[in-house]
Formats: structure tokens, sequence, C-alpha cells
């Protein structure tokens, strides 16, 4: 059996390897927290890419189905059932607000981000991003809160806060 320095100084060995496979664990976990959060981005990339491809891809397969019948276009979004012809939607003219390329970008992002709308086809996204506008609120006003029934769909852009309305009324309803 050894002296007592020699175990001391097997001890230390073992202290410092053990110290070194520390370190490289937390160098490993970093990493792989890093390539985790690089998939999570790719993933959301991914998701925006198939929203547009999926609806480009379908009319190139139904193109011929749909010289035979014509199809009726979702004209909003609506979670409420409608009562009213689709055809009444025909005579309605959206807004449109002027905006500069990174804002339209932006607010396309975000809309493509949304797991509500980024099924939308990219005509109806386009439609959205003409339809925004800026909206002034109070420092403390309360905008949105978790819960809420609402219509609006909101996107910040720095200090300047942009909506949209989606509900359509009707004169007589």
């Amino acid at each position: 059996m050894g002296t007592l320095r020699d175990l001391q100084y097997a001890l230390q060995e073992k202290i410092e390897e053990l110290r070194q496979r520390d370190a490289l664990i937390d160098e490993l976990e970093l990493e792989l927290d890093q390539k985790d959060e690089l998939i999570q981005k790719l993933q959301n990339e991914l998701d925006k890419y198939r929203s547009v491809i999926r609806p480009a891809t379908q009319q190139v397969h139904k193109q011929s189905a749909l010289q035979e019948q014509q199809r009726t276009k979702r004209q909003a979004i609506s979670a409420e059932p409608t009562a009213f012809d689709i055809q009444d939607l025909n005579h309605v003219t959206l807004p449109f607000y002027p905006k500069s390329p990174q804002s339209k970008e932006l607010i396309k992002e975000a809309i493509l981000d949304n797991d509500f709308m980024k099924n939308l086809e990219l005509s109806q996204i386009q439609e959205i991003v003409d339809c925004m506008y800026p909206v002034e609120y109070d420092k403390e006003s309360c905008i949105i809160k978790e819960g809420d029934v609402g219509s609006l769909v909101y996107v910040m852009e720095g200090r300047t806060l942009l909506c949209v309305y989606f509900r359509v009324v009707y004169k007589g309803t």
C-alpha cells in the first residue's frame, strides 16, 4: 500500500481529472444548447417555407380541377359561423396603408410565425399586410390581455404598434 503522500497525490490527480471532465461536459452542454437553438430557428424557417410552398404546389395540382369547377376562395378569417352569401364579399374593397418594405417584411414574418395564420394563402397574407395600419395608445394603456376575445391582430415594429381589424361589418346586420 502506498504512503499517505502517494495517496494524496493520486487523489489530486483524480480531482483534476474530474474538473477537466466537468469543464468538457459544460462545453458540450453549451454546444448542445446552441445546436438546439439553431434547430428551432431552422424549424421555424422550414415552417414558413412550407406554408408558402404548400399553397403553390396545391394550386399546380388543382389547376385542372379548378378549370372544371369554380372554387370559392376564403375572403376573411373568422372563428364565428357566417350566415351570409360569400358572393356578398365581391363589392368589399379593403383599405390600403402604405408601408416601407421593412415594415411589410416584419408583418409578413409575424403572420408566418403565428400558428393560426401561417397556413393562409400568400394573397391573403399580402392583403393583411396591406391593411395593417399604425395605432397609438397611451403609455400605461392595456392593449390586450390573455384570454380576451378580439378581432384585431397586432404587430410591434420598434415603438410603433400596427394592427388590422378582422371583422367585416355589413349594412343592415
